[in-house]
């Protein structure tokens, strides 16, 4: 892809913004974010060398979206309040952010003649279904508010494609982790938090017994997924991951080993919303936009580590 119009919603965000370093070097960027989750110093050096123009708002705003949207060719739509806990403790907010967001991207990209839209959608739309590998026809049993908003961002982007004819892509992200993730957040993803306190000599926290499973994806599978999904003819779901699966016990013994840090692992009691296992089937995404994980979890570690290592 080279030489469109784009915008990334949350593009100051740990996954938007990544995305923008990848997509910059051959697009004009545009870059949405209220910055309520995003951080602006992800995309500062961007601003201040006018590799992208900037929007400081939200995707609540309808009126702002019609705007920004004329002439883009793709939306990457990746703003979104991204905590089941938060989602449980402010369902009214979360639901407001990534339902009625999403509904004002997705009608805004219509207006404005958008060619195709790119949804972040998440495993977490599965729930706790106990059949492994997650597939894209099961049945989803959502557990959380924030789960529900992206299933009804995923059920948005269907009928837009069906009814309204503008293309779009879900893509069911499965625990994406790497460079420049926030771990200071209450909310934060248990790679950056257990990199951070390991680095530092205190003992990781792990609520439940840790012997949960998660099929963890490095951000460069990620971008590299986006940017097939707006190249590929296809529309629908797609479950994007390493499909591989390390228990949450497991992930903190290598982390330690791979910090040069013996500590002993602090156990707290379970949170609501979270899952026992996960673990993705990729073959739809491997046949339609011919993604396939290149980086697994020892080398996607070993940069993240390196990354947080660098910024101390």
């Amino acid at each position: 892809m080279k030489e469109k119009n784009v915008i990334v919603t949350g593009g100051a965000g740990f996954i938007g913004s990544n995305l923008v370093r990848n997509l910059i070097n051959k697009n004009n960027v545009i870059v949405i974010d209220d910055l309520s989750t995003g951080r602006l110093e992800n995309i500062r050096n961007f601003i201040e060398t006018n590799k992208i123009e900037f929007i400081q708002g939200s995707i609540t705003d309808f009126n702002l979206l019609k705007k920004v949207l004329k002439d883009i060719d793709y939306v990457f739509h990746e703003a979104a309040i991204p905590s089941v806990p938060r989602s449980i403790r402010d369902p009214i907010t979360t639901s407001n952010v990534n339902i009625n967001g999403t509904l004002n991207v997705l009608l805004a990209a219509k207006k404005c003649g958008v060619k195709k839209v790119i949804f972040a959608s998440s495993s977490s739309v599965y729930g706790d279904i106990p059949t492994l590998p997650k597939q894209e026809k099961m049945i989803s049993n959502p557990l959380s508010p924030y789960a529900i908003g992206k299933l009804t961002g995923e059920y948005f982007c269907n009928i837009f494609t069906k009814i309204y004819n503008l293309p779009t892509i879900a893509l069911r992200y499965f625990n994406v982790y790497g460079p420049r993730q926030d771990p200071n957040s209450e909310y934060a993803a248990v790679i950056p938090k257990f990199i951070t306190k390991i680095l530092d000599g205190i003992p990781p926290v792990i609520y439940g017994d840790g012997h949960q499973t998660r099929d963890f994806t490095f951000i460069d599978d990620v971008i590299s997924a986006n940017v097939l999904a707006v190249e590929s003819d296809s529309t629908g779901v797609f479950n994007i991951a390493n499909a591989d699966r390390i228990s949450i016990n497991e992930l903190a013994l290598k982390i330690m080993r791979l910090c040069n840090k013996n500590l002993q692992i602090k156990y707290e009691k379970s949170r609501p919303g979270d899952i026992k296992h996960s673990l993705a089937d990729i073959a739809k995404a491997k046949e339609k936009l011919k993604f396939s994980p290149n980086f697994n979890l020892d080398y996607g570690l070993k940069e993240t580590i390196q990354w947080f290592q660098e910024k101390r």
